[in-house]
């Protein structure tokens, strides 16, 4: 093993056992709150008995979806964590691209017998990254789902509230009771969570991280077309998943919209500031050459001597030689 491409650290391992593995239990288990429990109450927002916008049609509940959750979560989970996986093996395995892999990540030497081999840690830092980013996107869905407490657009065919009684009485009355409703209070509660969309931002999360993965690290020669049919189909996957949202009732053009600017802006965050681009440390000798080359000259000409030059050359000469 080269000397030049190991280094040595004692702390790498305690800090990842004792920082980055925390902090990830937390965010897990921060994510579980807002998932499975009623920790966190949901605000009640007002709406006006009349109101078009929230007299969708109740499109039922989220399992008969065209895009069930299951499968989305299995899907925006797995499949980037699959194409991460791949894409380092098949780097490390292929002659063209191990060495500027190696030029960039450093083995790690945290004992007198322990090496961490820059295939480990590639694949534990970018797949790493994104789990931690996808459940920092469900929180941060969540609550703004939970602050805000905006209306499906099927609210009032869920809520079912008593038109004649006083409440909605008038056609612009503003209702800001919340125990008018008379329908089922687990699906009222659930059309109370609208903004931001957390199919349409976690949808997006995953394609974006992904896509700029596979610009930045899938080099190939022999066809132009292959990373942007890949990149693209990708994107509009995601695109298309926060449409049927909305051609399904279940969010406002806005909360779709909202939930692509929130995914889209953690995973560029992320693949930008916390793992840069998805590329390693530079080997130095790379940064020597171009320190070299940045004193050079655009553009060099070769000098040509002049006859009078020559002449005076050799006069001076000849006068050196009769002093002499």
């Amino acid at each position: 093993m080269a000397l030049e491409n190991t280094y040595r650290s004692y702390s790498i391992i305690p800090c990842f056992i004792f920082v980055e593995l925390v902090i990830m239990a937390g965010t897990v288990l921060l994510a579980y709150y807002f998932e499975c429990t009623d920790t966190f109450g949901v605000h009640i927002q007002g709406f006006f008995c009349n109101d078009a916008d929230l007299m969708k049609p109740y499109p039922g509940t989220e399992e008969d979806s065209f895009v069930p959750p299951l499968i989305l979560y299995c899907v925006v989970a797995a499949a980037p964590t699959a194409i991460i996986f791949t894409g380092e093996i098949s780097m490390y395995i292929m002659k063209s691209t191990r060495q500027a892999l190696i030029a960039q990540e450093k083995t790690i030497v945290t004992g007198e017998c322990c090496y961490l081999n820059p295939l480990i840690r590639r694949i534990i830092r970018f797949i790493g990254v994104f789990a931690f980013g996808l459940f920092a996107t469900d929180i941060f869905v969540n609550a703004g789902q939970v602050v805000t407490g905006n209306l499906s657009p099927y609210f009032l065919s869920v809520c079912k509230p008593n038109y004649t009684g006083t409440e909605c009485r008038f056609s612009h009355q503003f209702i800001s009771k919340g125990n008018i409703c008379t329908g089922d209070p687990t699906v009222v509660e659930r059309a109370r969570k609208s903004f931001p969309s957390k199919d349409a931002s976690l949808s997006v999360y995953s394609a974006v991280y992904v896509t700029m993965y596979i610009t930045s690290t899938i080099k190939t020669k022999s066809s132009r077309l292959a990373k942007p049919v890949l990149c693209l189909g990708t994107l509009c996957a995601a695109f298309l998943t926060g449409l049927n949202r909305v051609s399904e009732y279940r969010n406002h053009c806005s909360d779709v919209v909202a939930g692509f600017i929130l995914g889209s802006s953690v995973a560029l965050f992320l693949a930008i500031c916390v793992v840069h681009n998805f590329k390693g440390v530079h080997s130095a000798l790379a940064k020597m050459k171009t320190e070299e080359y940045r004193g050079l000259p655009l553009i060099t000409f070769p000098r040509v001597e002049s006859p009078l030059e020559t002449l005076t050359a050799q006069n001076h000469s000849a006068s050196m030689t009769e002093v002499t």
